[in-house]
C-alpha cells in the first residue's frame, strides 16, 4: 500500500497554552495518520508539557530567541518542514477530524486548497472555549472580487510545498496581510482551490478579538499591499459591516456544516481540574 504523504503542520503561538492545547486535540482526532505538528513559541510561556500531553501526534517545539511576531514565526517553522505538503494553523483556531484527510484528497491537481470555515465566540470556564455563538463563512472563489475583498482563510488551508521555492517565506512587510498576500501571489503562479465545506474553526473573543482590528494600526499595512498587488484603495472598515456590503453578500456560498457545536476540551484542562 502506498504511503500517505506527510503533512507538515505548521502552528505560530505566544502565551496561549489554553487553547494550542484545543487545537493539539483537535489534531490528535484527525482521521489522516502522518502528520508533523510544528509548533513555534514566538518567544512566550513555555508549551512543552502542553506538546507532551499528545504523545501520538509528532510534535516538535521550536523556540524562538526573542518575539518576531506570527508572520515571522511562521517563517521560522517552515525551517523544519519534512512534509510533502505544509497547513497552516493558527494556535487558537480549530480543525474538525476529517479535515486534513479531507484537504489531501481534494488538493488533486490543485496546488493549494482552502475551506469554508465557522467563525465562533466564546467564553472560557476552566480552561475550555465554551462556544457562545457561530456563523458560516463561506464565500464563492472569485479572484477579482477577493482583490477588494479576501475570503482566504489561512488556517486549515493545505499547499503544495514546493510552493516556497518560487514564492519565498511569508511577507513579513505586509504583516496583518500576510495571508491575502500569500493568497494573491500563489494564485499568480499555482492553482487554488476552493473546498466547500466548513471545517476549520475560527475563533474570536467579543470585545476586541481577533478580527476587529485597528484601522489606524493596520491602514500603513494595507497600503503596501494594495502598492505591491496594484489593489488601488482599499477600506479598512470593521470585518462585520465589509460583510454587509452588497457586493460581499452576493458572493455568499452554500457549503457544508459538521460542527456539533460542541467545545474541544483539551488534556491540559483536564490535568488542571484533576489538580484542583
Amino acid at each position: 500500500m502506498e504511503q500517505q504523504p506527510l503533512v507538515s503542520v505548521i502552528v505560530p503561538t505566544y502565551n496561549r497554552p489554553e487553547a494550542l492545547g484545543e487545537l493539539l486535540e483537535s489534531l490528535s482526532r484527525q482521521t489522516y495518520a502522518r502528520l508533523q505538528v510544528i509548533i513555534v513559541n514566538d518567544a512566550g510561556v513555555p508549551v512543552e508539557h502542553v506538546a507532551a500531553l499528545y504523545p501520538e501526534l509528532d510534535t516538535q517545539v521550536l523556540n524562538m530567541e526573542s518575539n518576531g511576531k506570527h508572520v515571522e514565526a511562521r517563517n521560522f517553522g517552515l525551517s523544519a518542514v519534512s512534509g510533502e505538503y505544509i497547513m497552516l494553523c493558527d494556535d487558537d483556531d480549530l480543525l474538525l477530524p476529517l479535515h486534513v484527510e479531507r484537504m489531501v484528497n481534494e488538493l488533486g491537481d490543485s496546488d493549494l486548497v482552502y475551506s469554508d470555515v465557522e467563525i465562533f465566540d466564546f467564553v472560557e470556564e476552566n480552561g475550555v472555549r465554551r462556544p457562545t455563538g457561530r456563523f458560516v463563512f463561506a464565500y464563492e472563489h472569485d479572484l477579482a472580487a477577493m482583490r477588494r475583498f479576501s475570503t482566504f482563510v489561512a488556517s486549515g488551508c493545505l499547499y503544495r510545498r514546493e510552493l516556497h521555492e518560487t514564492l519565498g517565506p511569508f511577507d513579513t512587510g505586509v504583516y496583518h496581510y500576510w495571508d491575502w498576500d500569500f493568497f494573491l501571489r500563489a494564485s499568480e503562479r499555482f492553482r487554488v482551490k476552493r473546498v466547500p465545506v466548513a471545517s476549520a474553526l475560527y475563533a474570536f473573543a467579543s470585545g476586541g478579538g481577533n478580527l476587529s482590528g485597528q484601522a489606524e494600526s493596520m491602514r500603513p499595512f494595507l497600503d503596501k499591499l494594495s502598492a505591491k498587488h496594484g489593489l488601488g484603495e482599499l477600506p479598512t472598515a470593521n470585518f462585520f459591516l465589509l460583510l454587509e456590503e452588497p457586493e460581499v453578500k452576493a458572493r455568499r456560498a452554500a457549503t457544508d456544516v459538521h460542527w456539533d457545536g460542541e467545545p474541544f476540551v483539551s488534556r491540559l484542562a483536564g490535568q488542571r481540574k484533576e489538580e484542583r
